[in-house]
């Protein structure tokens, strides 16, 4: 991308009231949202100018990623970071940079209204600029609302699988859905990090919720248990209903070695007895 002409930044340095003016009808023209409004607005956009004007006139206005850059893009970044938080989508949030094309637009038109060879070769050069900005605003909101999606995933994940003390030295860790290895992996880890605070003996698997047992789901199963008994702790897996034991058998699963256990309470009733207590009904 071509550098600016230095008429062409005269032109932006002494016009930018206006420019910022038109800008700012542009916005609020398009902006009619109670998530923001133009006396928030308005400092953003010439905090925003500020930046861009700094940079364009001591960098190259085709490489972005120059050191000049950083201020700019930093700005962007926490603009779009704020967007996503609030709700915004990405093209309201790249709206910040569109708008400002058509009256900076006009200001060159002004300048160059006897040449419009040099006006089409400037107004191309700030329109590819512009659209770079925009693009890094759009990268960075799509980034930031992957990395807030991944994280309420994650959230969701460890809500799904709570470990549940139900005894001294007795754990539960209740299923509610399908499971998959990113799940069983946070199972694991949770699991685990459980039985070493609490010193556990033993590590219910309550698999009710599980709609269904496949191949897949046992392997799952299995890695977990593995996983509980070189930690020193026993498993015991319930809420095998008799379809998932119909399932178990048709697909040849072996799973011996593993007690089962068709109900939680009778799961809680072994895990007593292994740890030598007796729950006796008071008179």
């Amino acid at each position: 991308m071509p550098a600016l002409n230095p008429q062409t930044l005269d032109t932006i340095r002494n016009r930018q009231d206006a420019i910022i003016d038109g800008w700012l009808a542009n916005l609020t023209a398009e902006t009619q949202d109670s998530r923001t409004s133009m006396r928030e607005l308005s400092p953003q956009v010439r905090e925003f100018w500020n930046l861009l004007l700094g940079a364009m006139s001591t960098a190259d206005a085709g490489n972005l990623q120059a050191r000049e850059w950083a201020d700019t893009r930093n700005f962007l970044e926490d603009f779009s970071r704020d967007r996503v938080q609030r709700g915004f989508s990405s093209s309201e949030t790249a709206n910040l940079i569109f708008s400002l094309k058509r009256p900076l637009f006009e200001q060159l038109q002004v300048t160059y209204a006897d040449a419009p060879q040099q006006l089409a070769k400037e107004l191309w050069v700030v329109s590819e600029l512009l659209d770079t900005l925009g693009l890094h605003t759009v990268k960075a909101y799509q980034q930031t609302r992957e990395d807030v999606i991944r994280r309420q995933q994650e959230e969701m994940l460890e809500l799904s699988t709570p470990v549940v003390k139900l005894w001294d030295g007795v754990l539960a860790l209740p299923m509610i859905g399908t499971l998959d290895s990113q799940r069983t992996q946070v199972v694991m880890e949770s699991l685990l990090q459980r039985i070493v605070e609490t010193g556990s003996e033993i590590a219910i698997i309550d698999i009710t919720g599980v709609p269904t047992v496949d191949t897949l789901v046992a392997q799952h199963l299995l890695k977990t248990v593995t996983a509980i008994r070189l930690m020193g702790a026993d498993a015991i897996i319930s809420g095998v209903r008799p379809q998932i034991a119909q399932t178990i058998v048709h697909l040849g699963l072996d799973l011996q070695g593993i007690v089962t256990k068709a109900n939680l309470a009778d799961a809680l009733a072994l895990a007593l007895r292994r740890t030598g207590q007796i729950v006796t009904r008071a008179d």
